[in-house]
């Protein structure tokens, strides 16, 4: 575990890999965590250095047959010791060659590959539903007015208004519908520019409280030395609306209802925009936490895609829309249940907008 003359030593080689690495001695202390497993867990290396395994986290219960080379969970649940915050990852531990007693445990967020692995199947389903928005905007919209004018028409004012209001209300609902889809049917690019997010942050917050959110307690909790961010600034107001009112939408059964908006920079978080691609430096962390019932576990994994929706009178566009402005952005978005009591996260990660 020394750096020989010929190259450079483990410390080196983990800092550069793209997932977290622990390092156990003998005695399963931790000796390394790299910068990854620092976001991860979100827990300082000094803080781990010196601690056993098992006061970190929980991790996966071993088969009593394990082999003693290797052990491997995939898509397994741990729990973090401080705060009890719950992580899916894909947990692997191995021996150390040549060095006996020494171990590696490397996790790789399970969460944040599947939702990786879904970008592209995201962005195929987004196009489809760019071309059907388009389809239906042009074929449906123009009957849609003519059937609204000649219900106007029909009510005089010596006729039973009933039936004409029926059909009027339903033209103008469907109406509505056509519209929210025509935002897929945009494809020009965004005016991306380095902007301080925080004044958009707080409009978002005082027109949710205004409005949808006026009976939610909504929290801030911002980190001040956040650089600029690389948006849109409208795009971006309307991700962070749409995500507002997502979780006002959610917490109408909630006894005390809140939500937090915070912001936080994760130093050398990267990801790849799609399989074969290079990462990309996104370490402005934006997260809407709500603490309602989050969506149902059948549909967590495709909350994105276009017509998903957990609401029993919801139409699934307005997240679709969320994650396709994100990407348009640079960004991605996800969905997590966290914390202890169990919170729903929408964690969105863009770049910042300066070297």
């Amino acid at each position: 575990m020394t750096e020989g003359a010929a190259g450079p030593g483990f410390a080196e080689l983990f800092a550069t890999l793209p997932v977290a690495v622990m390092v156990l001695d003998p005695d399963g202390r931790i000796t390394y965590a790299n910068a990854e497993c620092e976001t991860l867990l979100n827990l300082s290396e000094r803080a781990m250095r010196g601690q056993t395994l098992d006061s970190v986290i929980v991790p996966p219960r071993a088969p009593s047959d394990r082999d003693e080379r290797l052990f491997a969970a995939f898509d397994t649940e741990i729990e973090l010791r401080r705060g009890g915050m719950r992580v899916r990852v894909d947990y692997i531990e191995a021996r150390v060659a040549d060095r006996p007693g020494w171990r590696t445990v490397t996790l790789h967020h399970a969460a944040a590959s599947r939702r990786m692995g879904h970008s592209v199947d995201r962005a195929s389903a987004a196009r489809a539903a760019i071309g059907a928005a388009a389809m239906l905007a042009h074929e449906i919209k123009n009957p849609l007015s003519g059937i609204r004018g000649a219900a106007q028409l029909l009510a005089g004012p010596k006729t039973d208004t009933t039936l004409t209001t029926l059909i009027t209300t339903e033209v103008d609902r469907i109406a509505a519908l056509i519209d929210r889809m025509q935002d897929f049917t945009d494809t020009r690019p965004l005016n991306l520019q380095p902007s301080n997010i925080y004044p958009l942050l707080d409009h978002a917050r005082r027109v949710a409280l205004a409005g949808f959110g006026r009976n939610v307690t909504i929290e801030e909790r911002f980190d001040p030395s956040l650089p600029p961010v690389l948006v849109d600034p409208d795009a971006l107001l309307q991700v962070v609306l749409n995500l507002l009112k997502n979780g006002c939408e959610a917490l109408t059964t909630v006894a005390n209802p809140r939500i937090l908006l915070s912001t936080a920079y994760r130093h050398g978080m990267a990801v790849s925009p799609s399989p074969g691609r290079p990462r990309r430096p996104l370490p402005i962390e934006v997260c809407v936490i709500d603490n309602g019932p989050g969506a149902p576990e059948e549909i967590a994994d495709h909350l994105f895609d276009p017509f998903v929706s957990g609401k029993p009178e919801g139409q699934g566009l307005g997240l679709s829309l969320v994650d396709k402005l994100v990407r348009d952005m640079g960004g991605i978005v996800q969905y997590a249940r966290e914390g202890s009591p169990l919170s729903t996260v929408f964690r969105i990660l863009l770049p910042r907008g300066s070297a």
